[in-house]
């Protein structure tokens, strides 16, 4: 796929997830001719990449349901290596299954509190995995009768093997009484995949704000530790006395006393080097900034803000960088969801952080095609989703169900998709596309494959509903 054949990328199949319709917004994984990915009916499925067959199907409600939980959807991408593939779940677990069969190898609750959950892939490295815990207590503070709040955020190292936990490093020193139903401090949760450096032995992470009372912790933070032990080697935090609950929507209610920004690291980091040697680490962050630094001590190198969001209170974290930016070996590419004044995809120069082109999310996004009619209020023009990169190309969907194809060296549109409208999937399920809002498509062995739809009942969190994963490919020749 090149900037020449882009163009004549086409709809080869989709696959219906049945049971859901809400989001799907795991992305997927290809290895060899198999596609692994999950759905928010708490299944996870192995896929003929070229076909969308199913091989096989997990449950995940087998392993949980019999313990008293049974959330599970699953929301994160799975990663695979040798035979095996490894996912989390809305219940706080992490799965190990067999590639081949699906037949379970392990399992293993990352977190006993009633909220924890799993939103960022797992990292396999050096025969560990690394995943983040993150949690939806900063919902259930929204209702003024929750005594707010005890989950912490944290990144937990497995034997990939065994599924036997190594440590666990949190980010939040343990709550403690505040008040007759308050506790602090809390927060701190990791809601993406962390990356590792081979050379240095480092794991790098990002955090979100506190989430009521006392500020504590490595909050808003970037974050490095040491591969083998989790003690951390350094942090920069990004945002101090940031607090952020659901109840922050309302101003200063119930939870909320001190409404702060919301200025999570939703956003994996991105680890390079630049001209001359140096080792680097950049980071987006929901303050619509993208962060560089040094990766051996944390010092920033140079920041570039993309597009500004509120200060204090109410949603203002919807404006930044949102869920993943990207490296291609020349630049840095980061997009805003809602952004002020508008929401933007941009080229960055990682050795200064100039921009080098950006553009806007068309204006018409919102009125044209299966968006169009959607439920009131459920499009926005927003870049939310996270981006992927192939030489000369950058990928991303946004709220309005499109995905689209980008320039690399200038920023012009090359190849756009709606997938807003009604499927009939190779699995015989009946489905429709919606808001992408999650990982980057996945780019392989020639095909393209995004999971479209994305609504959640957290107002102003919210986009169109859809159940389905897209398998898009270049026609017989290679559309040339």
């Amino acid at each position: 796929i090149t900037p020449q054949s882009v163009g004549a990328l086409e709809l080869k199949w989709a696959f219906a997830f049945p049971d859901t319709d809400m989001a799907a917004s795991s992305q997927p994984a290809v290895v060899g001719d198999t596609l692994y990915a999950g759905a928010r009916n708490g299944r996870f499925y192995a896929l003929d990449a070229r076909t969308g067959a199913e091989k096989w199907e997990f449950d995940t409600k087998t392993v949980t349901a019999p313990r008293g939980v049974g959330r599970n959807l699953l929301r994160d991408g799975p990663v695979v290596r040798d035979g095996t593939v490894y996912f989390g779940d809305f219940d706080g677990f992490l799965y190990a299954l067999d590639a081949a069969t699906g037949k379970l190898r392990w399992a293993k609750e990352l977190d006993t509190h009633r909220y924890a959950i799993v939103t960022g892939s797992p990292l396999l490295y050096d025969g560990r995995i690394y995943i983040g815990v993150s949690s939806e207590e900063v919902f259930a503070a929204g209702s003024p009768d929750y005594p707010c709040c005890q989950a912490r955020g944290s990144v937990v190292a497995l034997d990939a093997r065994t599924g036997e936990q190594l440590w666990k490093h949190y980010t939040i020193p343990p709550p403690v009484r505040t008040g007759e139903s308050s506790f602090a401090p809390n927060g701190g949760s990791v809601w993406s995949t962390p990356v590792a450096d081979p050379a240095t032995d480092t794991v790098y992470f990002g955090t979100g704000p506190n989430y009521a009372g006392t500020l504590g912790g490595e909050t808003d933070s970037m974050v490095a530790v040491d591969a083998d032990t989790g003690e951390t080697k350094w942090s920069m935090q990004a945002t101090k006395g940031d607090r952020w609950n659901a109840a922050c929507l309302f101003g200063s209610f119930g939870n909320c006393r001190e409404p702060g920004p919301d200025f999570d690291f939703g956003s994996s980091p991105n680890l390079f080097t630049l001209p001359g040697g140096r080792r680097v680490v950049g980071q987006g962050q929901k303050s619509g900034v993208y962060h560089l630094v040094d990766a051996h001590t944390g010092e920033v190198l140079w920041r570039t803000q993309l597009s500004n969001a509120p200060g204090t209170g109410g949603a203002g974290g919807q404006n930044g960088i949102q869920w993943g930016t990207v490296y291609d070996g020349r630049r840095i590419y980061a997009a805003t969801n809602q952004g002020v004044p508008e929401p933007v995809l941009a080229a960055l120069d990682p050795a200064t952080g100039a921009v080098l082109w950006k553009v806007t999310v068309p204006q018409d996004a919102c009125s044209t095609g299966g968006a169009a009619a959607a439920e009131p209020g459920a499009c926005t023009r927003a870049f939310p989703a996270a981006l992927s990169a192939v030489p000369g190309l950058v990928f991303t969907g946004d709220r309005a169900g499109k995905l689209r194809a980008y320039s690399a060296e200038d920023g012009r549109m090359l190849w756009e998709q709606d997938t807003v409208r009604r499927y009939l999937g190779v699995n015989g399920q009946a489905g429709s596309g919606g808001s992408i809002s999650h990982g980057g498509p996945t780019i392989a062995h020639g095909m393209v494959y995004t999971e479209s739809g994305y609504l959640t009942s957290n107002a102003p969190f919210t986009g169109i509903r859809g159940n389905v994963l897209l398998a898009y490919g270049l026609p017989e020749g290679g559309g040339r």
